[in-house]
């Protein structure tokens, strides 16, 4: 019963002294992708081309709206099977509309992927060079939802990280 102990607290100071060598180290990626000019410009890219596509898109409603106004004024007067044509080219526009809808957010969503994966790569790469240059075991990311991170045991690498991007 003397060894057990003996050897379990042999094997628990081993493991202390192991853990205590060992660095670990937090990072923000939010803020560092937020200093970066890539970030700054891939965010303008994306709010024109999301305004581009809301001009595109108010432009067909609004040529819809006239032509549903002008068939509400006529249609009293029209023979039933214009009247049907005019309706079914209404549907056709406000279908067109909708799928135009759909295209754009795909579009949109597309663009930024491809935006943001090529800065996430940049600051992966950079967090990856930051830990093997400093020693890091481990490097969490902040925001991810962990509740805590102590700072006596945890290294904050953020600046360092802006630092090898050559961010301020």
């Amino acid at each position: 019963m003397k060894k057990f102990i003996l050897c379990a607290f042999c094997a628990l100071c081993g493991f202390i002294t192991a853990n205590a060598q060992a660095k670990f180290g937090h990072v923000n990626t939010q803020e560092i992708i937020q200093a970066m000019p890539e970030y700054t410009k891939a965010k303008g890219e994306i709010e024109t081309l999301t305004k581009q596509y809301e001009a595109d898109l108010k432009s067909m409603q609004d040529e819809l709206q006239k032509k549903a106004d002008a068939f509400d004024k006529e249609q009293a007067t029209l023979p039933d099977n214009i009247k049907q044509r005019r309706q079914q080219e209404l549907q056709e526009m406000y279908q067109k509309i909708q799928q135009s809808y759909q295209d754009n957010q795909q579009a949109l969503g597309k663009a930024q992927q491809e935006k943001m994966q090529a800065i996430t790569t940049k600051v992966l790469d950079a967090i990856k060079q930051v830990g093997q240059t400093g020693g890091y075991v481990y490097i969490m990311e902040m925001g991810a939802g962990i509740p805590y991170i102590s700072t006596t045991l945890s290294t904050d690498v953020t600046a360092q990280v802006k630092q090898k991007l050559g961010l301020k």
